[in-house]
């Protein structure tokens, strides 16, 4: 009988924010991703990176501006830094905590190509936030560049750059090729590292992509039974921050789609959880999609807490 399979998505807590924080963080979440390795599932991690791109991009780009023939690094570059690390956390966490239970199951982290349409409209819109705040003349600079920046007020100036849907998995051979033979994938880190095809060439784009995206598509590609989004928050909520909100138990893709016409889910956190989960869904038959905390997730697989979607 084949396992059964699960993608994770982990959130900026499962991951902290700075080097400390990270190893702390990955300590725990080893821990819940082990239970779920130990009672049989086979599991693909896809993680976060805001902070971690952010602090990546910030220090190439200021040690490229103070030393002579460096230059600054491209978003794709500090994307696939921040792949590399944070794999490298992770895997040896789950390593560690695995063998405390007598389980040798190795676990690998694959440097994760996304493709994205470069005629995606958000290539036109550029709306998140990356690296440090700047001041007037830093962001002419990056403007000269062809780079768009926004200001906030009483605090500087920010980069933008585009979030583009992923279209595809480039590196998707590898990873269903390590999910079937049982072992552990840490793979589209931070949504992937956004390429686009020219030719028989594949070239970076200044974007980022919503990791929850990029893990719905991963989800569908390898054909999971499970999509999991681990965040802040237990359950997906309606009327979130007022007085009146009320917490989501379950729902159907249907209602799903409903709420999100409705203008329910916040652009940035929680409506591309679900818009990833409702793809997933929809594209294979006998799937569901949870939204949880990391410390709700075991009792939500049991359909104890947390917010389920079929």
């Amino acid at each position: 009988m084949a396992k059964k399979r699960m993608v994770i998505a982990l959130g900026h807590r499962a991951l902290g924010t700075n080097l400390p924080e990270q190893k702390a963080a990955v300590g725990k979440t080893a821990k819940v991703i082990a239970d779920f390795i130990q009672a049989g599932w086979q599991i693909a991690i896809v993680h976060s990176n805001a902070p971690q791109v952010g602090m990546i991009h910030t220090a190439m780009n200021e040690f490229g501006k103070q030393h002579e023939g460096y230059t600054a690094a491209p978003m794709s570059v500090c994307s696939a830094m921040s792949q590399g690390y944070i794999g490298y956390d992770l895997q040896n966490g789950i390593r560690t905590e695995l063998m405390r239970r007598g389980i040798y199951k190795p676990a690998a982290t694959i440097l994760t190509q996304m493709m994205v349409n470069p005629y995606d409209e958000a290539f036109y819109t550029p709306l998140k936030a990356v690296g440090r705040f700047m001041n007037a003349e830093d962001a002419k600079a990056e403007e000269e560049k062809g780079n768009y920046v926004e200001e906030v007020p009483g605090k500087g100036f920010r980069r933008v750059v585009a979030s583009p849907k992923p279209v595809a998995v480039v590196e998707i051979d590898v990873i269903k090729a390590i999910l079937d033979a049982d072992q552990i994938a840490i793979a589209c880190g931070g949504g992937g590292i956004p390429v686009m095809e020219q030719g028989c060439r594949l070239k970076g784009a200044s974007a980022v992509i919503e990791k929850d995206l990029a893990a719905g598509l991963l989800a569908k590609e390898v054909d999971a039974d499970v999509l999991m989004i681990l965040t802040s928050v237990d359950n997906v909520t309606l009327n979130f921050g007022r007085p009146d909100e009320k917490p989501i138990f379950s729902m159907s893709t249907a209602q799903a789609e409903d709420y999100i016409r409705e203008g329910h889910f916040e652009f940035a956190s929680m409506l591309p959880k679900v818009e990833a989960s409702i793809d997933f869904i929809t594209h294979g038959k006998d799937r569901c999609a949870i939204i949880t905390s990391l410390e709700k997730a075991k009792d939500s697989l049991a359909g104890k807490a947390g917010t389920i979607i079929r």
